[in-house]
């Protein structure tokens, strides 16, 4: 296995992660405030799954797609 395809297997898995933080702080009481306040959540939350999101995808690439 290429070293590519382990950067690309580590980066799915804290691509996964971050969104499953992401995920859980947006069921908080004090998200789903601010949520109900301005209609948007939080600025950690929306990097936690803006960055888990990025993150899997780019690893998917390199883990899967590219040779």
């Amino acid at each position: 296995m290429g070293s590519t395809k382990v950067i690309g297997l580590v980066l799915l898995v804290v691509g996964v992660a971050l969104l499953f933080f992401g995920y859980q702080s947006t069921q908080s009481v004090g998200d789903q405030i601010t949520e109900t306040l301005t209609g948007r959540f939080t600025d950690e939350t929306m990097w936690y799954l803006i960055g888990g999101a990025a993150a899997v995808v780019a690893g998917g690439f390199l883990a899967f797609v590219r040779k």
